[in-house]
């Protein structure tokens, strides 16, 4: 059975929203340029998430997405990275198997933004993708089921190529959930980055969660001697870029 969030996957193309060149505004690679393809679907619905669900998209097949970025390198220059993002890029595994080795043929370095709970679809691209940034997908932030199995599932298949995971917290983010995170990123090996991002305000009342908060994230990390948590907001948000 075709599960519903992998619909596209058979047609050999991926919905595409956008193609463009800006800076990367979030993570351990903040201020990196970098070409984005922002992938159309996604099988998760978290509460804080501020990407529209009934855009428009372009279908595209992997040589003609490839076309396409190669174009904007050719017309704006050197870039760090191809960032994969969404969505959720993974929905489209049987798509991206192709169009990375591509994108690897052209000389290019690959960047995924995923929420880490598809690690069989990670597992059928990972040698193609040079850079991983994770999300941690806390319960208690996206109003979601958990995804503990799956986040270590997928982390293990990732961590043999630069990763870092990334953990949005909210106004409803608990102790409890920033403490199973940071135990489960302590369970493979390695010195594996970890930020934490307080949530953008989807609406101008809104309110970004306040240092108190945080700091309190970070001494749990730190008590569990996670050296290179890091508290990094949407700068991209700040700075009023995409």
């Amino acid at each position: 059975m075709i599960r519903p969030w992998v619909k596209h996957m058979s047609k050999g193309k991926a919905d595409i929203v956008e193609i463009f060149s800006s800076i990367q505004g979030e993570g351990i690679f903040l201020g990196a340029r970098q070409i984005f393809v922002r992938f159309k679907e996604c099988n998760l619905k978290c509460s804080y998430c501020d990407e529209p669900r009934d855009g428009k998209s372009t279908e595209y097949t992997p040589i003609e997405l490839v076309s396409e970025v190669k174009y904007i390198e050719l017309a704006k220059g050197p870039h760090h990275s191809v960032s994969l993002t969404g969505g959720e890029p993974l929905v489209y595994s049987e798509f991206l198997k192709p169009f990375l080795k591509l994108l690897k043929r052209a000389g290019m370095t690959t960047y995924l933004e995923t929420n880490g709970t598809l690690p069989r679809e990670l597992d059928k691209v990972i040698e193609s993708v040079d850079i991983v940034a994770m999300d941690l997908k806390l319960p208690s932030s996206t109003g979601e089921k958990p995804f503990w199995n799956e986040h270590l599932e997928f982390l293990r298949i990732a961590s043999w190529k630069k990763t870092f995971v990334k953990m949005i917290v909210t106004e409803d983010t608990t102790k409890a959930d920033v403490v199973r995170a940071v135990e489960l990123v302590k369970k493979i090996k390695g010195n594996i980055p970890f930020v934490i991002q307080p949530a953008s305000p989807l609406k101008k009342e809104d309110k970004m969660l306040g240092n108190d908060a945080l700091m309190k994230f970070v001494e749990i990390g730190l008590k569990h001697e996670v050296d290179s948590i890091r508290v990094i907001p949407q700068m991209h948000k700040a700075l009023g870029i995409k």
